[in-house]
């Protein structure tokens, strides 16, 4: 009995050694490492991924992820966000203008202009037109492509492509879903603390801008106009601004304010005979358009020397606030200039060119992007007509 009962004991501990050995074994597997999830080749970019995650994105849907992103393709008004962002580096591949196209104007893509020099087009948004080559972005192996498009169009890209497709708002100017598009793109891209510092720089901005102009008195504010207006292209004299983020930020009492318009367009034509009628005391006009103003001052002087602000002299330009979507580093620039002509007492301790430079480096990376502009014929200053 006793040799019985020897026998079994030794033949347990061979069995819970073996049962040892075995589980090792198994844990020592690919795959079989708790809490990671395997899905090689998706959104990989080519290179290994062990475990992804899930974020809802601003249309909706829920789009899985790697866990880590290091190669972007941004499409719509995402590669200006992603430059705000410090992201440039990570772009493998551009939608968005063509090279030839690009001036001081479109702030985020001629910064980036060297950077990106050599980065496959994979899409465009030009004049409206909304594009994407899927056989240019699985061409460059992204881990992500963002985007400023609807869900159905997301959805169209993501399938494909094969690679995840997260679509973030289009980012409306000092407006909360500009916002919301840091800070799902700094979720995504783990760059939360920076998404935080540009939503901060901008509200900052605005609320510096309001103090200083709030409380003076309409009676004592120069009535001005928004002219030669970028929307939909170029525009003349015609082309006015109406509830111009750049104006209402400081307050400035806008001849144009309240009229008409369908959606929410800030910027629409008018009959010039208008414009003769509100007879603003100051003009500010869009730099990259003062040519078509120029040719029509040469074809309809009359119009012109009916004008008070043209009398005066009373007639300032300032860079383009839309090119390509709205440029936020300068028209956040734009209204501290505006408010050093129309409020100089208010605005006496600042030095515009300074702060310019400030924004700029802060979005741009670039303190002396202004310089680039006056040589591009786009700065600050009166205009002689």
């Amino acid at each position: 009995m006793k040799r019985k009962m020897k026998t079994n004991v030794q033949l347990l501990k061979r069995i819970l050694v073996v049962g040892l050995a075995l589980l090792v074994a198994l844990v020592a597997l690919p795959g079989c490492m708790p809490n990671k999830q395997e899905h090689p080749g998706s959104g990989s970019g080519g290179h290994e991924q062990t475990s992804t995650r899930v974020i809802t994105d601003a249309a909706g849907r829920e789009v899985e992820l790697p866990a880590r992103v290091e190669k972007i393709v941004p499409l719509g008004n995402t590669p200006r966000m992603i430059v705000y962002l410090g992201l440039a580096k990570k772009a493998v591949g551009i939608g968005g203008l063509q090279r030839e196209n690009i001036t001081p104007l479109t702030a985020y893509a001629y910064a980036t202009k060297d950077l990106w020099a050599d980065l496959t087009i994979v899409g465009t948004d030009a004049a409206g037109a909304t594009d994407y080559y899927p056989e240019q972005i699985m061409s460059v192996q992204p881990d992500v492509i963002l985007c400023t498009y609807t869900a159905e169009l997301a959805d169209e890209i993501q399938s494909k492509t094969g690679i995840p497709t997260v679509a973030v708002p289009q980012g409306t100017l000092y407006q909360k879903d500009y916002e919301q598009a840091f800070r799902l793109i700094g979720e995504v891209c783990d760059v939360k603390d920076r998404a935080e510092e540009v939503i901060t720089y901008i509200s900052e901005s605005l609320a510096d801008l309001n103090k200083r102009t709030s409380n003076v008195p309409d009676a004592e504010k120069p009535s001005v106009l928004g002219a030669a207006a970028t929307f939909k292209g170029p525009h003349g004299i015609d082309g006015v601004y109406i509830d111009y983020p750049v104006f209402t930020a400081i307050h400035a009492k806008s001849v144009a304010d309240g009229l008409k318009v369908s959606g929410s367009a800030i910027a629409t034509i008018v009959d010039k005979e208008q414009i003769l009628g509100w007879d603003p005391d100051i003009l500010f006009l869009d730099a990259g358009n003062l040519k078509l103003v120029r040719k029509d001052l040469a074809e309809n002087p009359d119009f012109y020397t009916k004008l008070s602000a043209y009398n005066s002299g009373e007639i300032y330009q300032y860079p383009n606030s839309t090119s390509y979507f709205s440029n936020v580093e300068i028209s956040i620039a734009n209204s501290y200039y505006v408010g050093s002509i129309i409020y100089p007492e208010q605005f006496r301790d600042v030095d515009v060119k300074k702060k310019a430079s400030e924004i700029f480096e802060f979005f741009l990376g670039d303190p002396d992007y202004l310089s680039k502009l006056k040589e591009a014929g786009y700065g600050y200053g009166k205009v002689e007509l």
